[in-house]
């Protein structure tokens, strides 16, 4: 049974200040446009889903969103020198792509049981160039536990040389378009179906995702049904 969650003050004012830090460096170092403001919920719970083509744009979303949220990180990133200062910093929640984790699940639901707002990429990893990568299943589970609103974010010039290219001083385009908030249909299937229900509600996610980005950073899911499924 997933118990409320609540944040520590001591990692409140951390989070406030890496993200006031985070919104210095991007506006230092790149244009940065952000639109869809209005269509941000004014309070949660909501789950925040958002295109991961590098290290770049979680931080990105985290810093430039209104409010502060949860964060879901791969675990590996722990183990890697300068980013895991910056997962541990922000507390962020470690997920494992290789197991269920039915504690990670708790907290999760948890946040959100608690009015809180969860940010993840339902692609689960990065995708290194432009263009989604098929969704893991983990997005549609939680929605359909949670039965929360889900906000698509499309990302856009955070590249993996988003750095080399700033300190060329090409100042590059980077934007943030955010999508208006929707919820996935009910899952009442078992079994097979279950699994194939919560892959395509995965798929409606990220084609409200790819809706926001250029073909080009469309990917796998380039052919954008004319109406894609998802109660706005």
């Amino acid at each position: 049974m997933a118990t409320k969650h609540t944040t520590p003050m001591r990692l409140r004012i951390q989070r406030a200040l890496m993200r006031s830090l985070v919104r210095f460096i991007y506006h230092a170092i790149a244009n940065v446009e952000i639109t869809g403001w209005e269509n941000i919920p004014e309070q949660g719970p909501y789950m925040v889903t958002f295109n991961h083509v590098s290290i770049y744009d979680p931080p990105l979303v985290l810093s430039f969103w209104p409010v502060s949220s949860e964060a879901i990180a791969a675990e590996y990133l722990w183990e890697e020198k300068w980013i895991s200062l910056v997962v541990r910093g922000y507390g962020s929640i470690p997920v494992s792509r290789d197991f269920f984790d039915r504690s990670l699940i708790n907290k999760t639901l948890g946040i959100l049981a608690g009015g809180g707002i969860l940010t993840l990429s339902p692609e689960g990893e990065r995708s290194f160039k432009p263009g989604l990568i098929p969704a893991k299943p983990g997005i549609a589970y939680l929605a359909e536990k949670a039965g929360v609103p889900i906000v698509p974010v499309g990302v856009t010039g955070t590249t993996g040389d988003l750095i080399q290219r700033a300190r060329r001083l090409e100042r590059p385009e980077v934007s943030m378009r955010i999508g208006k908030p929707f919820k996935l249909p009910e899952g009442t299937s078992k079994g097979a179906d279950r699994k194939e229900n919560r892959k395509q509600n995965a798929d409606t996610v990220m084609y409200k995702i790819a809706e926001l980005l250029p073909e080009e950073y469309r990917g796998v899911y380039a052919d954008v049904p004319e109406k894609v499924t998802g109660e706005e």
